[in-house]
């Protein structure tokens, strides 16, 4: 199943904003309510699953590109790394956050996807601990116990689309992971169906994997629209391989062999298919396309009896033909009219007073409408939503061009024959209601089709029927104007439009016109284009028209004309009696040269239909360095600009062209970059690059904000969002504000002493404050602004820093800043940049799972700047290098500073760190869009981890014993426990006293690095403005899992000068030996017993019997007792009497 996608042994295309919201899309999912919403997505992949399609299917939809089967480098892939390490992932989605358990292989590869995913919970271990094999296993077990230990409803993905399967509890309960999770000892010590309620998500996930993003549209056009378009090639060579006599003898069956073959082929490996007369291919001939005949098709059955020669008019040729291609599992299809014939006769120096109204030409005129009613259509719907509204202006605008074009009698006879249709589908090709909320992301096609046309002319029946149809994508922004109104900002574009929207063939009589035409052309005695200038070569030829693209054929330059010689649109000749000026733009010598020609309407009937255009304007394109470019310059130039010619050939700059020259020299210009022919299409290798759609880079960039979330963006953002100089000098004006910047890190990242070090540095730049919580409140930080605005009357107002405490989102403390409900305030500040200050040593809890909310404290798009602030001296360390890969795939734009403890030494760093603008900068406002969907109107919520480090804040009033305390700190890292945490203190800080001192001293302590720091207490500074919360001298805030104060007090009394205990009385049971021999050494001279002697070393009675003690011992032992109860009595009374008081006493 793995394959990668690598350039340079690399991972590519990992969009960061996708991935972000790729997984709010699935965790929205969890966010519905009810009582069958799970509380997380379970996703395990390989064996551990058993290769379960579904799983396989949400890891292809979150790590695009990096799960695929049939990978062209697959096997190259493997060699690398073997499969099972490369699907050993097991991933919990839930609401606000993502436990990913993955190994040390395939970490580096999953990393660009999930480094953005706000509140990331990563389980995996060292390369170093990986290497035990069954500690490995044990690991992977414990992680999943942990991830699902607070749910009590499980989601899985247990089908693919296209592979549906019954939904089973027994079949997850198989699973060798969900088996595992019942071991004792490590696993969860039951059955996990049991336990956990089982929801199948396969169909709501597929809901969201068939919505449209920047990924999958890249996707669809470099892979999908390439295909499509390839079968279009195909239909192209086909036909073009006839003659105008073989052409007759084309069949249906035939011409459609291409679209049939890739639709049937299609449909064999795609189980769910639509199949619905609108998404079938068809090739249809003549009068063998009426309505009947459309209603009645099936692709499965083309017809072999319906030829070119016999589906006209009364068993006449046919002049039109209609098709359409389907993409069998995609979304696109197209359908177009093409045409046998040409629609105009050469210019042979006789002027045709009016151009006479051929079966091709109506058709084709009638076809024209069609395209204009289906593209204003597209326009309104776009703009409008509303496919009633795109109905009526496709409708209206299709009778009001017939009336442009002559053909008013035709208005009646077809309003009621024309119907216009948007039809949405999703990546599946299946067909889905266009009110859906899921229709507004997906590939949608408009057609309109005007069956049953009638032979007005002659009266001999119908024509048939034209269509026109074409796939499309829209976008659509919202706006915050400056007012507050909100208005919608829209843009689409039309996918398939490289299909060329008209073709024909020519017949018998068209080739018959061409070769006499170029006989009177190439005339010795000089022709109605007087004497040739140059020989015939290729050159493109163009119009603005709506059913024009650029054409490539021969060009010859004659003295008084032009002569253009085309495959299929025949010869066009252009005298100087139908050239109303004649202007030529050459950029360099490196562009392509542009001949643009202006006609009178009196060359209308002697120009293809498909070349009209409504500023009746020509351009010919002459490829550089060609011999007609260079013969041009030669012969032609010199000839043209003499004014006896009658053509006074102007030579434009670039500022000369107007917009119609100006869009159509880019247009061939790109062609000629792209290196596509433009009739690649006849030979057979339409392949037209996705980077050609017209207006595709602006869509793209609309696209990738408006695909990511519907919250406004604001006015005064659009100019670096999308650069235009019309928004340029409408740039709102911004007045003298406060900077913030802003300093974020986790607890033991040395911030505070960066911030004291930068305001030391900079005091000669200015005033500076700092605003330094102990905890984050929304509220409190503004209410703080607005009294600081107010307090600063100076003229020069001071600069702010503003330092995030804790585990706070660095987005929270932005979104407060930005957003004040006070407008006034709120257009006082602005942040000048975000710092991050990261300390390798006191970043991670355990193995590579990091602390919470430090991946979001180096969000890119907020954070402009990374500060290392610990291992700077050993950049090689494994610590220091997991840590800034991890931070730099987090935020690949930042600039990495190393500062050991904070001590910043650079001009350079301190600058960046100090910025007045990087915050506001283009690439920074962009990536906040795309990320953070909300952020502009203060709406982003961040959300919060499983691991939850919360703070405890204890006050006391009397001092400390400051080896003690010491001494307790450093024993709290060997203490740590491993996952769940609880109980766990992860860092102590605060003011205290010790006994040694009567002045007050800041504590900082970090279990997991370990570090100490005890400084004198400058809170007296007055450019510090942090809020004082307690009114007593002492306080110590403790930040760790699960604390229990009553535990912390227990902690902290043991870190006091200890109270002396009272002593409890003597009884001879509680008499040590030491006490007893002391005693016996005291009086074991003592006068005996009568029948008692003392040898010197026993005691010895009459009976000879010895013993070691005195006779009278026990009288000895109550005396001792006796006295030395007394003692203890006196100093009982004397410790009440000396009465200490508690660490936490008033």
């Amino acid at each position: 199943m793995a394959g990668i996608r690598r350039v340079n042994g690399k991972l590519s295309g990992v969009n960061p904003a996708v991935s972000c919201s790729r997984l709010r899309q699935v965790q929205a999912l969890l966010c519905e309510g009810g009582s069958v919403t799970p509380d997380g997505i379970l996703c395990s992949l390989g064996i551990d699953s058993r290769y379960n399609e579904g799983c396989t299917e949400l890891a292809k939809y979150l790590f695009y590109g990096l799960y695929e089967w049939n990978q062209p480098n697959l096997e190259h892939a493997l060699d690398d790394f073997p499969e099972e390490m490369l699907d050993d992932v097991i991933m919990l989605i839930k609401a606000e956050c993502v436990h990913l358990y993955c190994n040390p292989v395939n970490y580096s590869y999953l990393l660009p996807y999930v480094s953005h995913w706000r509140n990331l919970h990563l389980y995996c271990m060292t390369e170093a601990e990986y290497e035990d094999e069954e500690a490995a296993e044990e690991f992977k077990i414990s992680s999943f116990v942990t991830m699902v230990q607070d749910c009590q409803r499980i989601g899985v993905a247990h089908s693919s689309q296209g592979h549906i399967q019954k939904f089973d509890v027994f079949v997850v309960e198989k699973w060798p992971l969900i088996q595992a999770f019942a071991l004792e000892g490590i696993g969860g010590g039951s059955f996990f169906t049991i336990k956990y309620k089982i929801v199948d998500m396969s169909e709501k996930l597929w809901q969201v994997y068939n919505r449209l993003d920047p990924v999958s549209l890249d996707n669809l056009l470099a892979e999908d629209l390439g295909i499509f378009e390839k079968q279009w090639s195909s239909f192209f060579s086909s036909i073009d391989l006839e003659s105008h006599l073989s052409i007759l003898d084309l069949s249906e069956a035939q011409a459609g062999e291409a679209f049939r073959a890739f639709y049937s082929h299609g449909l064999i490996s795609n189980n769910i298919s639509d199949k619905s007369k609108s998404r079938q291919p068809f090739v249809l001939f003549g009068k063998h396309s009426s309505s009947e005949d459309l209603e009645n098709i099936s692709f499965n059955f083309p017809s072999e009896s319906h030829q070119v020669r016999n589906t006209g008019p009364q068993g006449s040729t046919a002049k039109h033909m209609i098709l359409q291609c389907v993409a069998p599992k995609g979304p696109l299809a197209c359908s177009r009219t093409y045409f046998f014939g040409t629609t105009h006769t050469p210019y042979l120096g006789i002027q045709m007073t009016e151009q006479k109204k051929t079966e091709v030409l109506v058709l084709s005129q009638i076809y024209s409408a069609a395209v204009q009613g289906v593209l204003s259509g597209i326009k309104c719907y776009c703009s409008t939503s509303s496919f009633t509204k795109a109905k009526d202006v496709a409708v209206n605008t299709f009778l009001l061009t017939l009336d442009l074009m002559n053909l008013g009698h035709y208005r009646s006879r077809l309003r009621s024959k024309c119907e216009f249709n948007i039809q949405a589908a999703n990546n599946q090709g299946i067909v889905i209601p266009l009110p859906d909320e899921d229709s507004r992301y997906v590939v949608k096609t408009a057609s309109l089709i005007v069956s049953d046309i009638p032979d007005l002319q002659e009266n001999r029946g119908d024509f048939g029927t034209v269509v026109y149809s074409e796939s499309f994508l829209e976008s659509s922004i919202n706006i915050q104007q400056r007012d507050g109104t909100v208005s919608s900002d829209s843009c689409y574009t039309i996918l398939t439009a490289n299909v060329p929207r008209y073709a024909c063939w020519l017949m018998e009589s068209d080739v018959k016109q061409s070769e006499q035409a170029l006989h009177v052309a190439k005339n010795e005695d000089g022709g109605c284009l007087g004497g040739s200038l140059t020989v015939a070569d290729a050159a493109y030829v163009f119009s603005s028209g709506h059913l024009c693209s650029p054409e490539e054929g021969k060009i010859t330059f004659f003295s008084e004309g032009v002569l253009f010689i085309h495959s299929q649109l025949g010869c066009i000749t252009l005298s100087k009696d139908h050239i109303r000026k004649i202007s030529f733009y050459a950029p360099d010598s490196c562009g392509v040269g542009s001949l643009f020609v202006e006609y009178e309407s009196s060359l209308l009937p002697h120009l293809p239909f498909p070349l009209h255009s409504s500023d009746q304007c020509l351009v010919f394109a002459l490829q550089p360095r060609s011999k007609s470019y260079k013969a041009f310059f030669a012969k032609v130039l010199p000839e043209w600009k003499n004014p006896e010619t009658g053509l006074s050939l102007q030579l434009l700059d670039q500022e000369q062209l107007s917009l119609n020259q100006r869009n159509m020299h880019t247009r061939v210009q790109k062609l000629h970059d792209s290196q596509e022919p433009p009739v690649a299409k006849r030979k057979g290798n339409l392949k037209t690059s996705h980077s050609k759609l017209p207006g595709q880079e602006m869509f793209l960039q609309h696209f990738a904000l408006s695909s990511i979330s519907q919250e406004p963006i604001l006015y005064d953002h659009l100019e670096a969002l999308f650069p235009s100089a019309e928004l340029r000098n409408q740039a709102h004006q911004k007045g003298r504000k406060v900077t913030i910047n802003i300093i974020t890190g986790l607890p033991g990242s040395h911030k505070s002493t960066l911030c004291n070090f930068l305001v030391d540095q900079n005091k000669d730049v200015g005033r500076w404050v700092v605003y330094e919580p102990d905890s984050f409140s929304v509220s409190h930080l503004q209410q703080y602004l607005s009294s600081f605005l107010e307090s600063q009357r100076e003229r020069v107002k001071p600069r702010l820093l503003l330092l995030t405490p804790g585990y706070t989102d660095v987005l929270d403390v932005v979104q407060a800043v930005l957003f004040h409900p006070d407008p006034v305030v709120q257009g006082c500040f602005t942040v000048g940049a975000v710092t991050a200050c990261v300390n390798p040593l006191a970043s991670c809890m355990e193995h590579r799972f990091a602390f919470p909310k430090l991946l979001e404290q180096c969000s890119q798009g907020i954070v402009s700047t990374v500060v290392f602030t610990g291992l700077t001296a050993e950049e090689k360390h494994p610590l220091m290098q997991h840590v800034q890969q991890l931070v730099r795939s987090a935020n690949p734009t930042a600039a990495f500073i190393l500062a050991e403890r904070g001590a910043v030494t650079r001009n350079e760093d301190v600058s960046l760190i100090l910025s007045e603008s990087s915050f506001g900068e283009t690439q920074m406002l962009r990536a906040r869009y795309v990320l953070y969907p909300g952020w502009c109107k203060g709406r982003f919520f961040s959300g919060s981890g499983t691991v939850v480090v919360t703070q405890q804040r204890i006050a006391f009033s009397r001092p400390l014993e400051r080896p003690l305390f010491v001494t307790r700190c450093k024993a709290i890292k060997s203490s740590l426990k491993s996952s769940p945490f609880r109980g766990n203190v992860y860092n102590i800080w605060g003011k205290v006293r010790f006994s040694d001192s009567d002045r007050t001293v800041d504590v900082r302590y970090n279990a997991v690095s370990g570090s100490l720091s005890i400084i004198p207490d400058k809170s007296t500074d007055s450019l510090t403005a942090a809020p004082k919360e307690s009114s007593t001298p002492c306080f110590l805030i403790f930040d760790g899992v699960g604390l229990i104060q009553e535990e912390l007090k227990v902690w902290l009394r043991l870190c006091t000068k200890q109270r002396q205990a009272k002593k409890t009385k003597k009884t001879a049971n509680t008499l040590s030996s030491q006490e007893i021999q002391s005693i016996h050494m005291a009086r074991h001279l003592d006068p005996l017993p009568p029948g008692y002697f003392y040898n010197g070393y026993q005691y010895v009675d009459i009976f000879g019997e010895k013993r070691s003690f005195h006779p009278n011992m026990e009288e000895f032992i109550k005396e001792y007792i006796c006295e030395a109860n007394k003692e203890i009595e006196q100093f009982n009374r004397q410790l009440e009497q000396q009465r200490q008081p508690d660490l936490f006493d008033p």
